[in-house]
């Protein structure tokens, strides 16, 4: 298989989602509206990201073991690297996330890379919240934001602790 870009949708909880990526990497994994699209055979790589969010969503799996890869500052790339240590089933706040990188004044551009984050689920990012507890801003929209924080809370989990 070359090694070009390849996609691969499926159906989750929280609607479609579009996996992204190469034979290497894992690129992208975004929340979907578009309507059901053939693609070209997906490779190995992708149905295996597909399994591990099939096992997320059935409260099987609370860590993503995928070699993934995005585009960014190494600003970005250091706090998208952060989100992977904020522990499943946790939260913290955009100015904890600030703190953790040692740039504490650093909450708007922080909050803006999350949002920038085009590994949905397998880089946390629904994981942050406000300083006062509030559900902010998720590209997926705060109905998945609340969904998918709910869902890690749940006693699925409890025989994965």
């Amino acid at each position: 298989m070359e090694d070009g870009m390849y996609h691969l949708r499926i159906d989750t909880p929280v609607g479609p989602l579009l996996i992204s990526g190469t034979t290497h990497f894992i690129n992208a994994v975004s929340f979907t509206d578009e309507p059901a699209v053939d693609f070209p055979q997906a490779p190995a790589l992708l149905l295996d990201c597909a399994q591990q969010l099939y096992e997320y969503f059935a409260g099987e799996r609370k860590i993503f073991e995928l070699p993934v890869s995005q585009e960014g500052t190494e600003f970005q790339q250091t706090v998208w690297q952060q989100l992977l240590n904020i522990p499943f089933g946790q939260t913290i706040s955009y100015q904890q996330l600030a703190r953790r990188i040692h740039n504490p004044k650093s909450i708007r551009a922080v909050g803006t890379t999350n949002g920038k984050n085009r590994l949905a689920i397998i880089v946390p990012c629904h994981r942050v919240i406000g300083s006062n507890g509030t559900l902010t801003g998720y590209a997926g929209g705060l109905w998945r934001k609340r969904w998918l924080l709910e869902h890690e809370r749940t006693d699925l989990f409890t025989g994965l602790l």
